[in-house]
């Protein structure tokens, strides 16, 4: 009985292991492949996922497909008449495979904006047609991997090519079939993509839809926060040495740049460069030397050096935006009731650039986080503030979710006492390209998973063509990468091209951004509205509460501040690079990472107590001895800041001392005072006495200092007591010696005679 128990048990376990393997349909008939997953869709990957990755798939892995090239991506009549794709397929399961076939497929034409945005969200259907498969490997083992090579006609038959005879945006799969160990012949792998025809090779050539699209491109350069700090040898700290490779050859922000000058011959009126002022202050400062927090001297002097040159050269004359300044969460500050920041955010940024690259920004113009922004920061932003010198926005680059009541693509206006125009973003476009650091995107419907590979900007381009060559109608079209956009220079440069095709076909006309936010609305009565969605990607309540209480202690140490005369800083010189440490920590960079928002507020809390801890109470090298019961402590106070500031001692209580009332005291710059501090001692002894500096405005200033104060005299109360008694003892002592004296004297009326005493007789 226990053999039979064993064995059924073991049968169980076996049985509930293969299922997965089960699960591959068995007997596949050649050339059929089953479906256990949803193939991977292209629009973010071109180096696609593992399945495991995938929303929604529990299925076991087998293969993966990894499509390092596709072309051509954007087929005209004068394309190569074949499109040919070249990869790796990677075993990554628990078992051989075999039997490794390969065929790329396509699906019937996508007809309506409707159809594009579902085929963004899940891939659309691809066996329209379905040429032969090609092998690739008779087998391959577990960690092994192969290249491939497929070439496919466009034209022809069916069983043979793509069998594309007509312009469109067609869906294409690339399928993988295989047979794993224990199971059937099934798809193991796919990914699926668009592919844009505007024409076909040696066939028709789509006619143009109406008047061109006017295309604008918002091109940013920008970053997450790093700057730490500004040191005295006229270095900088920064957090980490990242950026030394994204200025770098082959660098993120390396290949932006670019991308962007290899375009502008071409495009110069539609591009427009939207620039981080913070990230070009840190470039600023790498290019004069700089330190890495905890890593010594920092390695990319010469490529920021190099890169801030090619900059300032690319930009003459050029169309520029400055985003907020760190790219501050706007919504998320006014929340947080920081007006002051919220205006410095987007007032500092022009100023620097202007600085820095001798070019004058788009005036008055904001580009908020996600494009989105809530009816109280609108408000906010519009009003203008003439005692603060900020004139209001006048126009802003919004999502169309962001905005109700705002029919068609052109600008519109936003009604209210300080009308603002509204320049719509292409949402279908702009957030095909999401990349692969950048969070999921719902904002228009279209979601972009995160990725651990270089991203594809393939179905943007294919959008882009539908945009311009299916529906055109002198339509805007104004494309806005997301900030950080991390794609790999080729394609950067492909998505380009494809644009660069459309204006040399007629399909699309350049127009500038400063064009479209000059220009006259047709439709003023536009509403902003605020998705639930925006509001759940804010810098979280937690930083917002942080940055909150820290800038309550920089306007403290600010009010406290006198410049002490025009050779020495200004409040502002020491307070300013504060305030810009306190927008780092509430960047729209930290959104759905708020390990990076706690760190950056550490940095910015750490730069405070660095400030406030230059001003303080110094410590005596040994007690201090009272020789009267009304002598003061004399206190050294100690100011190393190059201005004037205003303090208060602060005595905590202490048994046996009561502190008097004492001024505040005014240190000059760079300079120390002994003060005085009157105090009342109410009995001898020694005392620790805690002392520190604060602002008038109750800001600490440095650490406390413990004094032991040491006293040998008496207080005022106990001298009192001790006259009270000694006049006591006084008046009773002359009493006694008063009826003493009267006695002796006779005096009296009841005092008795001695002739009246009997004498006593003796006991002898």
């Amino acid at each position: 009985m226990r053999k039979l128990v064993c064995t059924a048990a073991v049968a169980a376990f076996m049985l509930t292991a293969a299922a997965p393997a089960l699960a591959v349909e068995q007997d596949q008939p050649e050339q059929v492949d089953a479906l256990p997953f949803m193939p991977a869709p292209a629009t973010q990957v071109w180096a696609t996922r593992t399945l495991a990755a995938q929303p929604g798939q529990q299925q076991q892995t087998f293969l993966r497909l990894d499509i390092a090239q596709l072309t051509p991506r954007f087929v005209t009549t004068d394309s190569p008449a074949t499109v040919k794709i070249t990869g790796k397929i990677v075993n990554v399961g628990d078992r051989k495979v075999s039997d490794i076939v390969l065929r790329l497929e396509r699906g019937e034409p996508l007809d309506t904006e409707d159809d594009l945005r579902k085929a963004l969200k899940e891939p659309a259907a691809a066996e329209a047609v379905q040429p032969r498969f090609t092998k690739v490997s008779d087998a391959l083992e577990p960690g092994q991997q192969t290249d491939f090579t497929l070439e496919v006609p466009l034209r022809g038959d069916q069983m043979t090519s793509l069998a594309v005879e007509k312009p469109g945006i067609y869906p294409i799969l690339a399928n993988v079939n295989g047979k794993p160990d224990y199971g059937g012949q099934a798809r193991l792998a796919a990914l699926s993509t668009l592919l844009p025809v505007l024409g076909v090779p040696g066939g028709e050539t789509k006619g143009k839809a109406g008047a061109p699209a006017k295309l604008t491109v918002l091109w940013p350069i920008s970053d997450r926060p790093r700057l730490v700090r500004f040191v005295e040898d006229g270095k900088s700290e920064l957090t980490d040495d990242e950026l030394a490779t994204s200025l770098s050859v082959n660098g993120r922000l390396y290949g932006l740049l670019q991308a962007y000058e290899q375009a502008i011959p071409s495009m110069s009126t539609a591009m427009c460069l939207a620039i981080d002022p913070d990230l070009l202050r840190t470039v600023q400062a790498m290019s004069k030397g700089y330190e890495v927090r905890g890593g010594g001297e920092g390695k990319g002097q010469v490529e920021a050096e190099l890169w801030l040159d090619r900059l300032n050269f690319a930009v003459k004359g050029r169309c520029v935006v400055a985003l907020p300044y760190a790219d501050a969460d706007l919504v998320a500050l006014n929340r947080a009731k920081l007006a002051n920041m919220r205006a410095l955010a987007v007032t500092d940024g022009p100023k620097l650039i202007q600085d820095v690259l001798s070019v004058r920004p788009l005036p008055d113009l904001v580009w908020p986080e996600d494009g989105v922004l809530d009816q109280p920061t609108f408000d906010e932003l519009a009003t203008p503030l003439p005692d603060k010198k900020y004139t209001g926005v006048k126009s802003l680059l919004l999502d169309p979710t962001g905005l109700a009541d705002a029919p068609g693509t052109a600008p519109v206006g936003i009604a209210g006492e300080h009308p603002v125009t509204a320049v719509k973003i292409d949402s279908m476009v702009s957030d095909a390209l999401q990349g692969s650091d950048s969070r999921p995107r719902t904002l228009s419907g279209v979601t972009a998973p995160f990725e651990n590979q270089p991203v594809s900007v393939q179905n943007a381009l294919a959008v882009l063509v539908f945009r311009a060559g299916w529906q055109g109608d002198g339509r805007n079209v104004v494309v806005a990468p997301p900030r950080r956009w991390n794609a790999p220079l080729p394609e950067m440069t492909e998505f380009l091209t494809a644009a660069q095709k459309l204006l040399g076909g007629g399909y699309a006309a350049q127009t500038g951004l400063e064009e479209l936010t000059s220009s006259t609305p047709t439709v003023t009565n536009a509403k902003i509205t605020y998705p639930p969605e925006a509001g759940a990607r804010e810098i979280s309540p937690v930083i917002a509460d942080s940055v909150t209480t820290q800038s309550v202690e920089l306007n403290g140490l600010v009010a406290a501040m006198q410049q002490e005369d025009s050779e020495h800083a200004s409040p502002s010189d020491l307070a300013d690079p504060l305030w810009l440490g306190l927008l780092r920590a509430m960047s729209g960079a930290w959104r759905s990472n708020e390990q990076g928002a706690r760190s950056a507020a550490e940095i910015s809390q750490g730069e405070l107590n660095q400030l406030t801890g230059m001003i303080g109470v110094t410590q005596p090298n040994s007690p201090i001895l009272l020789g009267s019961g009304d002598s003061p402590i004399p206190v050294t106070i100690t100011n190393k800041l190059d201005v004037r500031v205003t303090v208060r001692i602060v005595l905590e209580d202490t048994p046996g001392i009561r502190k008097l009332d004492l001024a505040d005291q005014v240190l000059p710059a760079r300079g120390e005072r002994v003060v005085r501090v009157p105090v009342e001692v109410l009995r001898s002894g020694r005392f620790p006495v805690n002392v520190r500096l604060t602002t008038p405005e109750g800001v600490a200033l440095g650490d406390a200092v413990k004094l032991e104060v040491s006293s040998s005299a008496y207080g005022t109360i106990t001298v009192i007591i001790t006259v009270i008694a000694g006049i006591a003892l006084v008046l009773l002592s002359g009493r006694r010696i008063y009826k003493r004296v009267r006695a002796r004297n006779g005096e009296g009326g009841d005092a008795p005679t001695i002739e009246n005493v009997t004498p006593e007789k003796s006991s002898a």
